[in-house]
């Protein structure tokens, strides 16, 4: 499988980054800024683990549908508040914004 190919590939070459992040540590010294890519390859080698493991598990390929959004414009009758519909002219002000304008 081509996705399991890359990975190998991707894996063998932090392997090779983090060997060379050793050998330029043990030759510069171990300040902050060796010690930073240090981590940033570890923290990088943790996230292709992890990135294998979802690849390898059983129904890795399978995404979910998208779910369509219409651009209808709101039902006017979502911006109604029974309680307080004489106070206000039926709007409920609150989370959502104002009529005839969209919520950011």
């Amino acid at each position: 499988m081509v996705v399991h190919d890359d990975l190998a590939i991707v894996q063998r070459c932090i392997d090779d980054l983090c060997r060379t992040v050793g050998r330029l540590e043990q030759e510069v010294g171990g300040g902050l800024d060796v010690r930073r890519v240090r981590t940033d390859a570890d923290h990088l080698r943790e996230s292709v683990a992890l990135l294998r493991e979802s690849a390898a598990a059983p129904g890795a390929a399978h995404r979910p549908e998208p779910v369509v959004v219409p651009d209808d414009p709101y039902d006017r009758s979502l911006w109604m508040n029974a309680d307080e519909a004489d106070e206000h002219d039926g709007l409920d002000d609150e989370g959502l914004g104002a009529r005839d304008r969209h919520a950011p």
